[in-house]
């Protein structure tokens, strides 16, 4: 798997994931700090990344768009570092590996994981 980190995160996520066999590399290094979401996602859809964000308007673009790709993972606690947060990410991604090679939305808190496949539909009542 391969992952993007957004510019909401630290680089120091980027060892974290490669530490545990993925490739990783921070926004920060590939693009522009100020460019918009849509730009960062064309950029991991086209080079087959995993988008790792804090940032829930990735998860509206996914919903709006209704792109199958690419998968987004979503952080969402107080505390980012990777010392409070990494076993509970790697286990998480691991546990879902497929899933996001395949397309999908997860949301990561302290209590709970949640994971959605690509595309992302409305539910007609």
């Amino acid at each position: 798997m391969r992952i993007l980190i957004d510019m909401n995160l630290s680089p120091d996520w980027t060892r974290v994931f490669i530490e545990n066999g993925w490739q990783a590399v921070h926004w920060v290094d590939v693009g522009s700090p100020s460019a918009p979401d849509r730009e960062l996602m064309e950029w991991a859809r086209n080079a087959s990344y995993v988008v790792f964000t804090q940032d829930l308007d990735f998860g509206t673009l996914l919903a709006t768009t209704g792109a199958s790709a690419p998968s987004v993972v979503q952080l969402r606690c107080e505390d980012t570092r990777p010392a409070s947060m990494s076993g509970m990410v790697v286990a998480a991604l691991r546990g879902q590996e497929s899933q996001l090679a395949g397309g999908a939305l997860m949301t990561i808190d302290p209590r709970k994981m949640r994971l959605t496949l690509l595309p992302l539909r409305s539910v007609s009542k």
